[in-house]
Formats: structure tokens, sequence, C-alpha cells
């Protein structure tokens, strides 16, 4: 076999390439988790990130509050408050494609994002008139709840994203391929919105688009996206300015090749972690960073999905087998380096912490007497940070970062 055809069917292994990688060394279903390692705390004074990353040959299993590390909150027209979840999510080390009918996501989480924060499709769970024809995008009729990190709490205390996490990483930094921002329950990784322009890595980095479409020509509501003419005691309500299009999920149509996604708004390429390939979800947005439907999965799974994650009562999974405890510490890095945006602020700045910075970063944000006004604990590269003006005053304000390596400083005005 000549050396391109070699590469093409090591690239087409699909699930024998996932598996050869995860089960032959510590991959990144075990090391791509923000682990809390100083007992820091977020929402509630509940314990933030996941506490334990285990795992034995076959499965991850990833305990998690459920309550993120960065700040979140307020929740306009929502009367829940988040709650410790308890999650121990079962992450497989074996993620392979599913023959046959493909799963339907769910409601309720359908994956886990990094920070052991659940993932939500992008229904609200309800349809027009109560006929599961026409089913509510969330984005839409749930839009005006969602708290600046675009994450709100379900009537059980869970505390979940629809749509892109823009406080979990960089979602700005369109030079470089995104991190890997949480794991999908068939056990295939998603990423941000950035990857190789083409799937074997070549041709520069570009924003991920999704191949479901506008149904632009929709007038009325009487015909499903597969063609299925409806009855008139199934029609949704027609298009107009209090039911614009884009309103419901069946707004949308998926057409093959119109974007760099397939139906799953995935794709088998090669990544950054996994460099021999791999099937990946990527959560999508536009040049604004608005995010784009279906924003994270599309209806159904790439891969065999386990049981135990999802549905009522799902994801609190003990472990059968003898498992691991991941503790491995990253090497100490020199340095500090970070962006922050926008500068001048009116009412919420986000600082990302580059890769190259040092890790377990401790600081606070003073005002120009040297009042110390925030306070933050174990801050870690790869992340991205928000900082809540609303409350402060027009004035100069400081940024002060440490480690045991270095220190930063850096200077925020406040805007009237």
């Amino acid at each position: 076999m000549n050396l391109k055809f070699k590469k093409i069917a090591i690239f087409l292994g699909l699930g024998i390439v996932s598996f050869l990688q995860s089960s032959a060394q510590v991959g990144p279903e075990i090391t791509s988790w923000i682990r809390n390692t100083t007992n820091a705390t977020g929402y509630g004074g509940i314990l933030s990130n996941v506490q334990i990353v285990q795992y034995d040959t076959s499965n991850v299993f990833v305990s998690c509050t459920c309550i993120p590390g960065y700040s979140i909150g307020p929740w306009m027209s929502d009367p829940n408050i988040p709650s410790n979840q308890n999650f121990v999510f079962k992450i497989t080390r074996k993620p392979i494609k599913k023959t046959g009918a493909p799963t339907s996501v769910g409601l309720g989480q359908i994956g886990v994002w990094s920070n052991g924060v659940a993932i939500y499709n992008s229904s609200d769970g309800m349809s027009y008139n109560n006929k599961g024809y026409w089913n509510r995008n969330a984005y839409y009729f749930e839009g005006v709840s969602f708290d600046n990190c675009l994450g709100h709490p379900d009537a059980h205390g869970c505390y979940h994203h629809h749509v892109n996490p823009k406080c979990l990483y960089n979602d700005s930094d369109k030079t470089t391929h995104s991190p890997i921002i949480g794991y999908a329950f068939d056990g295939f990784p998603i990423y941000g919105a950035y990857g190789y322009a083409n799937p074997n890595s070549s041709g520069g980095i570009k924003r991920m688009t999704p191949s479901y479409q506008l149904r632009t020509s929709m007038v009325n509501r009487d015909t499903l996206p597969d063609g299925t003419i409806l009855t008139s005691a199934n029609y949704g309500p027609t298009v107009n300015t209090t039911y614009p299009l884009g309103d419901f999920m069946e707004d949308y149509k998926y057409i093959s090749g119109s974007g760099d996604l397939d139906s799953n708004n995935g794709r088998w390429c090669i990544t950054p972690e996994y460099p021999l390939g791999t099937y990946a979800y990527f959560v999508t947005i536009d040049s604004n960073r608005t995010p784009v439907y279906p924003y994270t999965f599309g209806l159904t799974y790439y891969g065999v999905v386990q049981t135990g994650n999802t549905g009522p009562g799902g994801g609190h999974n003990t472990p059968t087998d003898s498992t691991t405890v991941y503790t491995s510490v990253q090497n100490i890095k020199k340095e500090i380096n970070l962006t922050l945006d926008p500068n001048p602020v009116t009412d919420y700045a986000y600082f990302y912490i580059d890769p190259s910075s040092d890790n377990n970063i401790q600081g606070g944000l003073y005002d120009i007497t040297g009042k110390l006004l925030k306070t933050y604990h174990n801050l870690q590269p790869s992340m991205s940070y928000s900082i809540d003006f609303t409350c402060y005053p027009a004035g100069v304000y400081f940024l002060r970062l440490q480690t045991s390596n270095t220190s930063y400083t850096r200077k925020i005005v406040k805007m009237q």
C-alpha cells in the first residue's frame, strides 16, 4: 500500500482509530476536563467545575455539580435556581458509529461540557398548540432568560446551555483550532466554533458552518422539512412578526453539503487532540458570534449512546470495575498571557487566558483606591472568564493576577 492510500485508510478508520487512541493511552477524553483541585466554589457556594475524573479501560466517569467556575446569572423571566446536581456522567473511551437508525437526542442532558455543565438540545420541550409538529426553538423562546454566558437553570435546578457556551472558551479567537469543550453521550468530542478548513487539517482555520438552512420561501407552516404535508389541524402559525422564521426547529431544513458539518452537526476530521482523525461535533455561531441553529448537535447522535446518562434520573452512574483517578499535573509554565475585551467596558468584560500561561492563577479586581472588589481562585489557561461591571460606577479598575512564578496587572476603564 503506498503512503497516500495508507493515510486515507487511517483517516477513514472511524471507530478503529478512536479505539486505538483511547485504549492505548490517557487520551483527551480523560485530560480535557476542567478539574477543581482547590475546592473552589461557584454559584450559591457550590463546588464548581469537575470534582473527580476516574477511568478504566472502557469508560471515563466525570463527577460534577453542574455549576461552572465562571459567574452565572441573573436570569430574567426564569424563577428557577441552580443547585448541585451531583452528576456522575459515564463517557465511553471506545466510541463507535451507530449503524441503522440513528439515536435521537432527547430532552434534558444530551452531553456534558468540559466544566461539568449539562448540554441541552435546541428545543425548549414545547410545541405549537402541543401538537408535536412545530417544536419551539429554545434560543428564540427562552433566550430572554439566558444569562450573560448563555445559560439558565431548569425547574430541577440543572444549569445548562442550549447554545454556544461563550464563557467556557474564547469564541472570538479565529486564528487557532478551538479546544475540546465537552463530550457527547456517544463518546465523541465537542469542539468550539473553529476548526481546520478541511477535514485533513489543511487550509488554515475557519468558523464551522452548519448545513441546516432556514426555509426562506415558507409562508404557511403546513409542510415539514422532509416534505410531509400536514392536515390543517397540525399547521403551525403563519410566518409573521409574532412568529418569525426561525422560531421553530422545523423552520430549518438539512441540506447536505451546504455547510461544513453533517446532519449531526459534526464531521470526521483531524483535530489537534486526534491527529489520526475522529468524529467531532462543533458548536455553531455566525460572524458576530451569535448562536446558529442547531447550535450543538443536530436532531440525532452520530454514535452509539450508552445508557445511564439521559432521561429521568440519568447522570448518576456508579463504576462497576476498578478505576484510576486522574491526578496528572500540567507542566509548570512561567507567565500569564491573556486577552481582554471590551475595554473600555459598559457592562461585562471578558478575559481569556492563553494556553501558554501558567496554571492555577489567583487574583482580584481592584478599584482606583486599591480596594479589593472580587477575588479569583484557580484560573486556568485556555479558559474564558467574565467580569460583571454592572454594579460598579464609572471609573478605573485593575485586574491583578499572580502565580508563584509571575504577576500581571491590566487596567480596565468602566464607562458611564
